[in-house]
């Protein structure tokens, strides 16, 4: 008797997807080393309230979300995604000795948003090249391991400002400087590792994503996608206000960075696995759990005040990020048409991009208005309206066997 075993076992993950994971590792690296550092550099060392951070944050995020809207159509109108990426990489690339070197908040605001320009520019095009190369059985494979080789650099990031923070005695603009390197590696990789020339560049007639026209041939599967992405955004604010709260706790500056390293380690360890997972089941019931971890996370970050409490918060926020991110990007890919993949992560990033900005900015408000434990009490409430509304998302096809 022959078994009827599911193709997606068998089929390799394609060198394309491979690349882009290195290309995210080393970029996260360099980008999650200043991002564990820079939220007490700001309001410690700067002066910035809170509330500020928090409106940087959000605007900051909502850059990147918000740039992707035009990034994506455009790669789709060339045929080709290399050239953004290296644009984009390039240019985050580019930002990096302008924090070390900056003298006032405005610099390093300047070089935070400029990096997350960059951000946007890449961040379409490189899901939909994922898309592009990715067999159908393991679409939610490819993005996963992915999605999880980025947060294995973001792991190391943080890890590394431990060291170089102790090495350099809690000198942080030097340890800014570290960051340089891999953003380079990440550029190189690019030039070197992804090959595009077998890709007919036919291109199709540009149009505006937000041009009635082109919003039409999105199917109301695809809509109610970005509609529960977009609420999910209103309550997974910043990572930065994790960092704030171990500040709060009394834990040494140089140890500060540890909170992001716990995170981005289980983020890392469960985006592959659960995105090969959702390739066999619901993809629905994976999205809904990610939601509960965000709402432990939430409670555990409120309402525990210790060192203990906020790094098994911010484990537990890492693993609603393995289950969530990889997830909603195979689940856009999925209801889109083939066609205009890269303008459909342009406007589910536009929406959620949005959500963020105002995410961040409230955070920071309740912040400084009623408290730590306030703001992450909202978060998990508002939780519950993508909650209800992942149960009448799309179910994904059966795998073939």
């Amino acid at each position: 008797m022959t078994s009827d075993t599911p193709a997606v076992t068998k089929i390799a993950i394609p060198p394309t997807v491979w690349t882009l994971g290195f290309v995210s590792l080393f970029m996260d690296v360099s980008s999650e080393l200043v991002h564990a550092l820079l939220p007490v550099f700001l309001v410690t060392t700067m002066g910035m309230s809170v509330t500020a951070l928090g409106v940087l944050e959000g605007a900051a995020e909502a850059t990147a979300l918000i740039v992707k809207v035009f990034s994506g159509p455009f790669s789709d109108w060339l045929g080709r995604r290399k050239g953004l990426l290296l644009l984009g990489y390039g240019l985050a690339a580019l930002t990096k000795p302008l924090f070390p070197l900056a003298s006032t908040p405005a610099w390093v605001i300047t070089a935070r948003l400029l990096d997350r320009v960059g951000k946007g520019i890449r961040g379409a095009p490189r899901d939909a090249l994922v898309a592009d190369v990715a067999p159908p059985e393991i679409v939610g494979a490819c993005f996963g391991l992915r999605q999880s080789m980025d947060t294995v650099g973001a792991f190391i990031g943080p890890a590394l400002a431990i060291v170089l923070m102790f090495w350099f005695a809690d000198h942080i603009r030097t340890v800014l400087w570290f960051a340089v390197a891999p953003a380079v590696i990440a550029i190189g990789l690019i030039t070197f590792g992804i090959d595009e020339s077998g890709r007919a560049p036919a291109r199709r007639t540009f149009r505006s994503p937000l041009h009635w026209r082109a919003l039409r041939e999105f199917p109301s599967a695809y809509w109610l996608i970005v509609g529960i992405g977009a609420t999910f955004t209103l309550a997974r604010f910043s990572e930065a206000f994790l960092v704030l709260r171990a500040q709060q706790t009394g834990l040494d500056i140089a140890w500060i960075p540890g909170v992001m390293v716990v995170m981005s380690l289980t983020y890392s360890l469960s985006a592959y696995p659960v995105g090969k997972l959702s390739d066999l089941l619901d993809r629905r019931l994976l999205l809904a759990l990610g939601m509960v971890l965000l709402i432990a996370a939430d409670l555990v970050l409120g309402m525990g005040k210790s060192v203990v409490s906020v790094f098994i918060g911010a484990a537990v926020w890492g693993l609603h990020m393995g289950f969530t991110q990889g997830m909603l990007a195979a689940m856009v890919s999925e209801t889109a048409p083939s066609t205009l993949r890269g303008t459909a992560f342009g406007i589910f990033n536009l929406a959620c991009g949005l959500c963020m900005l105002l995410a961040s900015a409230l955070a920071g408000w309740l912040w400084d208005r009623f408290g730590a434990s306030t703001t992450f009490l909202a978060g998990a409430a508002l939780v519950a309206m993508p909650l209800l509304l992942c149960w009448h998302a799309p179910q994904q096809a059966p795998p073939r066997a």
